[in-house]
């Protein structure tokens, strides 16, 4: 930490700009969110500054992906697929680790999950061999998956998403049912209520 000031103020940088610059580098973060929070932080004393940086290391050092569902956790197997109550034959399929929490706040689904990490995207250079897709597929195979749920956005790329995993999986003979009603067009899971999630998952729909 002394070297990286020392270096900053030999170079003449302003520690606030590179502050900024990096929280740019966050997902949805822009410039004027960026150097709002910069200067949020630095109205914080140290000891607060201290907690944020450990909690930050913690996460980071703690924090890895479930070999099972690869959902994000400090456990493995993590909390859900530990849990002996939840439903054994069903998986809904979410692009990314903070959808299952969406789709728990509901408290309607009770089976197991599994995280895609993504969607296919061509144009990105996303292919499904980026994604836990195999993966998904080892899973009904080897453990008697009824149904598949696939909770992906309603975007262009989700769309192609699930429509390569309803071809996957087809040949297992599984129901493969897409959230329906309930979920915009080009909505993101990340921003929907519970109660408007919870339809979108009772008038799932067969793909």
């Amino acid at each position: 930490m002394v070297l990286v000031t020392e270096k900053i103020r030999k170079n003449g940088e302003d520690p606030i700009f590179l502050l900024v610059q990096e929280l740019k580098k966050l997902p949805g973060i822009g410039g004027k969110t960026a150097t709002r929070l910069a200067y949020a932080l630095i109205k914080k004393n140290k000891s607060e500054i201290d907690a944020l940086i450990n909690a930050i290391i913690n996460m980071k050092e703690d924090v890895t992906l479930c070999s099972v569902c690869y959902n994000l956790s400090n456990m493995n197997p993590c909390a859900f697929c530990s849990d002996s109550n939840r439903n054994n034959d069903t998986i809904c399929v979410v692009e990314e680790p903070s959808h299952i929490k969406v789709i728990e706040q509901g408290g309607n689904f009770k089976g197991r999950y599994h995280v895609l990490h993504g969607t296919i995207s061509p144009l990105d250079g996303v292919g499904p061999k980026d994604l836990k897709v195999q993966d998904l597929a080892a899973r009904v195979e080897k453990n008697g998956i009824r149904e598949v749920i696939v909770a992906t956005n309603p975007t262009a790329s989700g769309d192609v998403t699930a429509v390569y995993i309803s071809r996957l999986l087809k040949p297992h003979g599984i129901k493969i049912t897409r959230i329906g009603l309930g979920v915009p067009v080009g909505g993101d899971l990340d921003y929907i209520d519970p109660m408007t999630l919870n339809r979108a998952i009772e008038n799932r729909k067969e793909v």
